[in-house]
């Protein structure tokens, strides 16, 4: 999927897609790029309108979220409780911290 993924970041940038750019996304993105799999998407692509291909595809709706349970916000409001203390100890040594810019 990385050298689809990698076409179509060329193509949304205005890049023409090729063999060499192609490369330099996928080491940039810390892949190993495989010549044979570079050299077959290109040539498959080259006959291919991708803006009319992707409006072909039609876009899967967002998977649904499972209602919270009445546990989770008591849990969140006691994690908030340290934080909130936790913030208020990093403020005096933030000012410090600021006294000292100006002398």
């Amino acid at each position: 999927m990385e050298y689809i993924y990698s076409a179509m970041l060329l193509h949304k940038a205005g890049k023409k897609v090729s063999a060499s750019g192609l490369t330099k996304v996928l080491e940039a993105a810390g892949v190993s790029p495989d010549e044979g799999r570079i050299k077959a998407l290109v040539a498959t692509l080259k006959d291919i309108n991708i803006d009319e291909a992707v409006k072909a595809v039609p876009v899967a709706a967002a998977p649904a979220v499972a209602p919270a349970t009445k546990e989770a916000p008591e849990k969140k409001a006691k994690e908030e409780k340290p934080k909130k203390e936790e913030e208020e100890e990093e403020k005096p040594e933030e000012v410090a911290g600021l006294g000292a810019l100006f002398g």
